[in-house]
């Protein structure tokens, strides 16, 4: 998929390029600059960088990776924090900028960056990071891109912006625990279609395993139950298109791009090729769409799929869905709340 978020050390990402956030000098300082000299080869990188000189800031320039798992590290330099009015959000956009743009002329299909500037350089890391998502959100849909790029974060602190998103919808998520453990203490009675979900998420390890006649029972009854649409990709395909031009929208780009789905899969969806669509993937369309809750809910059964109201996960996602969010808003939601991103790489 084009993008996704990951916590990770960058020296031990594999991508065709890893970008460096570097010192104007040809020499090596600390934080992510001394972890990635070190990684590849402190000597070697260091020679072919003085072969470049002095990089401006906001600039990028390219190297061999050495003994990195990657074909070239892109150095750029990051603006030094002063007041937040002395231009250093502009530097910093064009680092993501420029270093994309390298990336796309040396015809690397993946990179991954850190979070320019948020460590030794002081930037403030929710700027930051809001920085680091409207660059290359305007990437992939600008240059209609299967570049995958992928932002590394070290420091989970980073994520504070992410974090006040996500409580938003926390008394929600606390709500859907009571409701749970309700169910499970009291035996509440539920709704066939709830019974059935309640059910898988007990197999699935969302709730505690009662071995008890009743359990026993409710099993077998589920057999029975198929609360879902029959899985076909034309009545997906039927629905989608319908949505796409009940919304008006005529750029593809912005369906697929705005889903975080590679064109190559849209286009296989498209075509009848991909028989059921995978969850993740309706998700995003859902988000791209900007559909309402019953919208969403429509197109979701039209490829057999469900928000399961017993996994936190999905309930996250239908909640920002509601509320308007897009790809990036929801999985930075995601990140910082410890589930897996829409869009993650296989």
């Amino acid at each position: 998929m084009p993008f996704q978020i990951i916590r990770n050390d960058i020296t031990k990402v594999k991508a065709d390029a890893i970008v460096n956030t570097a010192n104007p000098k040809p020499v090596y300082g600390q934080g992510t600059d001394s972890a990635i000299y070190n990684a590849a080869g402190a000597e070697e990188l260091l020679a072919e960088r003085k072969k470049i000189g002095d990089i401006a800031r906001g600039d990028a320039k390219a190297t061999p990776a050495f003994k990195l798992d990657a074909k070239y590290i892109i150095h750029t330099v990051g603006p030094q924090w002063v007041d937040g009015k002395s231009g250093e959000l502009d530097v910093l956009r064009s680092c993501y900028a420029k270093s994309l743009s390298l990336a796309n002329e040396l015809r690397c299909k993946s990179i991954a960056f850190p979070l320019i500037a948020a460590g030794t350089y002081g930037f403030p890391k929710d700027e930051a990071l809001s920085a680091a998502m409207s660059e290359i959100s305007g990437f992939l849909m600008k240059n209609d891109s299967d570049m995958e790029i992928t932002l590394v974060v070290y420091d989970p602190k980073s994520f504070r912006l992410s974090r006040n998103l996500f409580m938003e919808i926390a008394s929600y998520i606390d709500d859907e625990d009571v409701k749970q453990a309700h169910i499970h203490d009291y035996h509440i009675s539920l709704p066939e279609n709830e019974r059935f979900l309640y059910n898988r998420a007990r197999r699935n390890s969302y709730l505690p395993e009662e071995e008890t006649e009743e359990a026993a029972s409710e099993s077998s009854t589920e057999q029975e139950i198929k609360p879902f649409a029959p899985t076909s990709e034309f009545i997906f395909r039927d629905r989608f298109l319908d949505l796409i031009q009940k919304k008006g929208i005529e750029d593809n780009v912005s369906v697929y791009g705005g889903a975080n789905v590679s064109k190559g899969a849209f286009s296989k969806i498209m075509c009848g090729d991909t028989k059921t669509p995978k969850k993740d993937a309706v998700m995003g369309f859902c988000i791209s769409l900007k559909l309402d809750k019953k919208e969403a809910d429509d197109l979701m059964a039209s490829a057999g799929w469900a928000f399961n109201p017993y996994d936190k996960r999905d309930q996250l996602i239908a909640e920002l869905i509601g509320a308007g969010k897009d790809i990036y808003d929801v999985n930075l939601a995601l990140f910082a709340a410890h589930f897996d991103c829409l869009g993650k790489f296989d």
